[in-house]
């Protein structure tokens, strides 16, 4: 099939959009955009800058995406957004470029971030991310693979958040959450494994049980971080989810939600 352009949308001459594109009424696109086959644009989208969207995404009505960073430290150049395949962005949704020439704002492959969702400057955001509605990350947020962020939940710059981790509505997320848990509140703090997702995800039930006692010792045993890593890498079966867990708590630099 034939890219199916509404003629009232706006699309530069230098904008490089794959097979089977489809651009809504009055969606505009830049000279430096590339889309990826089988993208599907709403009405009343905007998406500008050095953006590249991949295959079979779906973006709805007034989203905007790859602007310029909001970021006052920005000195110009060519700043990226880059979003993989299968990503839905619903209404409203903002993804802003990075701040410096040639840095990316990342969101990757299955995400679905949910109408009025910010992702600012710098982030780079996992596979199969979902970010319910106003979901707000502030720059240089990274979230791994299969985060859920729960409404109206406001994530720091430079938080980190680990694999399967979910986070309640109306949370506030100042320091890194590890992979894995649940957290609510504000401030936020942890409350248990994220045991439906596991399942969800097919990790066994010795993964989850090396990981329910990892949590026990990094939660439940009043243990610096420091004192908790190296208990739990004397105690505690290295399982894949127990390594990542310990990399992903050492690497902290802001320190984790207790």
């Amino acid at each position: 099939m034939a890219n199916l352009i509404h003629p009232t949308a706006i699309v530069a001459p230098g904008a490089q959009l794959g097979a089977d594109v489809e651009i809504g009424p009055y969606s505009i696109v830049g000279e430096h955009v590339k889309i990826g086959a089988g993208t599907k644009i709403h009405p009343h989208v905007v998406i500008a800058g050095h953006t590249t969207i991949g295959a079979k995404c779906e973006i709805f009505p007034f989203a905007s995406i790859g602007q310029q960073t909001q970021d006052l430290k920005f000195k110009g150049g060519a700043p990226r957004v880059v979003i993989g395949d299968r990503t839905t962005l619903r209404e409203y949704v903002t993804v802003n470029a990075a701040t410096n020439d040639g840095d990316v704002t990342r969101v990757g492959n299955g995400c679905h971030i949910m109408a009025y969702a910010h992702i600012a400057h710098d982030c780079i955001v996992g596979d199969e991310v979902i970010m319910a509605n106003c979901g707000t990350l502030a720059g240089h947020v990274i979230l791994e693979d299969q985060v859920i962020i729960g409404g109206l939940c406001g994530v720091h710059q430079f938080v980190r958040i680990g694999r399967l981790t979910i986070t309640g509505g109306c949370s506030k997320v100042t320091q890194d959450l590890p992979p894995f848990m649940t957290a609510d509140g504000n401030p936020i703090s942890v409350h248990g494994l994220n045991a439906v997702g596991l399942k969800r995800r097919g990790v066994n039930e010795a993964g989850q049980a090396a990981l329910k006692k990892a949590y026990r010792i990094l939660y439940r045993e009043n243990l610096t971080a420091k004192q908790a890593l190296a208990k739990i890498e004397e105690e505690v079966e290295q399982s894949d989810e127990v390594k990542h867990l310990v990399s992903f708590v050492r690497a902290s630099e802001r320190g984790i939600a207790r």
